[in-house]
């Protein structure tokens, strides 16, 4: 396969808002040992993306400055040590960056083979979303069938990922979204229940039911103290992000005479070889779930490649409901 020089890319040209993205024309990148170079058909766009634009998330030490944590296309090139992948298979990767662009560099392990029958619009939405839920709601949080589990912002794109994987593994699913609209979606994917949290208090509702044994939380803020109150005694919270705030005032005697487990992560800065072993489990586990039709993802919207501003301002809207994605190319 003969390989463009150049290739079309999004730049960040300065910290701001959606408008500082630009088209511009940079090398195809090349892939070093262990990794695969995919010919982009569609890229995810994520929170971490908007953060790295206004210049609050820099990217990790060599990795691609261009924005865009997950895409989908066909291996397009492979690197020394690459057995896996060969030209031409149809891929849906996490990336360390570089989504944003016609050609991307990830490591080999971190890419899973697109599911079968889906297109590849919809495999871009998986990589992230996938790997954010699994490692953090089974692998650290170690939610188990038959418990009771409350996401925060159920109709973004993890929230809609959150519930419906752990509906599929037989948890009592409970979320929170900021309309009546967003919480019928919450309850058609499948949560018992969805708090309006503009008209709801959701932690007098998590204890009517008897408290919450697992929480993922990307807000923060306020929510950390009502966080505590929703759990059971034994609960975890696992926090993945601090939409509204990192600092707030917690009485840990609390946590230590409920046994409460407070933890977090994130995703982007973990070892190649970390990552490695998450791919592995959502390949194990959520793949089979999309092949019995039990989890898909939530499309809210798609745009050009080079309407990149649009999806940002669109992604920082309140209206958005599930995944916002680019298109670079046809599958």
């Amino acid at each position: 396969m003969t390989l463009p020089h150049a290739m079309l890319a999004i730049e960040i040209t300065q910290a701001g808002a959606p408008d500082v993205l630009t088209p511009c024309s940079v090398p195809v990148p090349v892939p070093r040992h262990g990794q695969i170079l995919i010919r982009v058909a569609y890229a995810g766009v994520n929170r971490p993306d908007a953060l790295q634009r206004a210049g609050a998330y820099n990217p990790p030490p060599n990795a691609s400055p261009l924005p865009g944590l997950e895409a989908s296309g066909h291996v397009a090139a492979v690197g020394p040590g690459v057995t896996r992948w060969k030209l031409g298979d149809a891929v849906c990767a996490l990336l360390p960056g570089g989504g944003y662009a016609e050609y991307a560099v990830t490591a080999a392990d971190h890419a899973l083979p697109v599911p079968e029958g889906m297109s590849m619009r919809d495999a871009a939405c998986l990589p992230e979303t996938c790997f954010t839920v699994w490692s953090n709601v089974v692998m650290r949080g170690g939610l188990r069938g038959g418990e009771r589990f409350l996401v925060h912002g159920g109709t973004s794109g993890i929230g809609t990922t959150a519930i419906q994987i752990a509906r599929a593994l037989g948890a009592r699913v409970f979320a929170t979204a900021g309309s009546e609209e967003k919480c019928k979606v919450c309850t058609d994917l499948g949560a018992e229940k969805a708090f309006n949290y503009r008209e709801e208090d959701f932690a007098a509702g998590m204890k009517a039911v008897g408290g919450a044994d697992l929480i993922l939380d990307m807000v923060g803020g306020t929510y950390l103290p009502r966080n505590i109150r929703s759990l059971a005694d034994d609960g975890r919270l696992v926090q993945i992000a601090f939409l509204t705030g990192a600092k707030v005032e917690l009485n840990f005697a609390e946590l230590m005479m409920r046994r409460l487990t407070l933890t977090g992560s994130t995703l982007r800065p973990q070892s190649d070889l970390a990552k490695a072993r998450i791919a592995a489990q959502v390949e194990t586990h959520v793949w089979p779930m999309i092949a019995r039709g039990v989890f898909k993802p939530v499309i809210d919207s798609e745009f050009p490649l080079a309407e990149a501003p649009a999806a940002h301002w669109r992604i920082e809207a309140p209206g958005h409901i599930g995944k916002i994605v680019l298109k670079a190319r046809e599958g």
